[in-house]
């Protein structure tokens, strides 16, 4: 195998942990403190295999039917959102539920709801079979209409076009997105567009950074888990600006060959991975050759999210 090049790290900014993830993670820690384990949750609570492993070794049990819940158990709703059909099961059965849906996807909620009560139905631009889309989606009994590509916005059907609203998954990439939009616009003139978009300021603010690291590296490592809709993104951003990127789990997922003959080396996390993973990236890479470390300028996030009643400090 050919000499490793001398390399320099270049970190995105922003990159990791959103206030979202970190409220939901907050909330399953608090639980597991106040109520003792085990702490039920529906779903992955992030979409991170190192979170979850953590989180199971201290006594949460992740569940994805609420008949594996016992009788009087805590219960604690992933970051995605569950549908309305969740919450009633859960209620009548008298769990002691703790809501870790991140804010700006209940805001996507709470603007279905209300926009239904005037009588709209929906395009929903997101991934089929993610759980955020099946919580939005499952916010109504019918109504709204699924589209993951431009294609789909030509076989949707639905039963009036005066009031039609359009919503998306938070976590798409902005590109993609905007894509699909200006296709719903062009055959549905009147639709109603969000006040402010539903992708979130975290993806946002990550795949911007990508934008801004990718043309100065030669290749680019996002740090996040396969089924992080957001993580993914990050590394179809960095593609489609011709620059090789790979996504890892952990350190250990790296290949030395993937190296060669690069002098820079790109560094990212999506919203749902821990920083403890980027600084085991950090130590692998120095490992194999790299000799610095430097971060790009970037936007500083300040956004936080307070936890729930009952969980939140005296």
């Amino acid at each position: 195998m050919p000499a490793i090049s001398p390399q320099e790290i270049i970190l995105a900014e922003p990159r990791g942990f959103c206030a979202g993830v970190d409220r939901a993670i907050d909330i399953v820690e608090h639980a597991l403190a106040k109520f003792g384990a085990p702490i039920y949750v529906r779903h992955e609570i992030v979409h991170n295999t190192h979170v979850v492993e953590d989180l199971r070794s201290r006594g949460a049990i992740f569940i994805e039917d609420l008949n594996d819940v016992p009788e009087g158990a805590t219960l604690v709703f992933s970051a995605h959102g569950v549908p309305k059909e969740v919450e009633y099961e859960a209620q009548r059965r008298g769990f002691q539920v703790f809501d870790a849906t991140c804010p700006l996807v209940t805001k996507v909620h709470v603007e279905v709801a209300k926009l239904h009560k005037e009588g709209y139905e929906f395009i929903m631009i997101g991934h089929k079979g993610h759980p955020e889309v099946e919580g939005t989606m499952g916010q109504l009994p019918s109504g709204i209409h699924l589209v993951e590509d431009a294609e789909d916005v030509l076989k949707v059907q639905p039963m009036q076009t005066i009031k039609l609203a359009v919503v998306t998954q938070t976590t798409l990439s902005v590109d993609d997105a905007a894509h699909i939009m200006a296709a719903v616009k062009a055959r549905f003139p009147q639709v109603r567009e969000p006040k402010q978009q539903d992708i979130c300021y975290a993806t946002q603010n990550r795949q911007d950074a990508i934008k801004v690291l990718s043309p100065q590296v030669d290749l680019v490592i996002v740090v996040g888990s396969p089924s992080s809709s957001n993580s993914n993104r990050l590394r179809d951003v960095a593609a489609k600006y011709g620059t090789p990127s790979y996504m890892v789990d952990h350190a250990g997922e790296l290949k030395a060959e993937w190296l060669v003959g690069k002098t820079k080396i790109g560094l990212t996390a999506g919203a749902s991975a821990p920083d403890v993973l980027v600084q085991q990236v950090i130590k692998r890479l120095r490992e194999l050759g790299a000799m610095s470390v430097r971060t790009l300028e970037g936007v500083q996030e300040t956004v936080k999210f307070p936890l729930p009643k009952g969980l939140r400090n005296d």
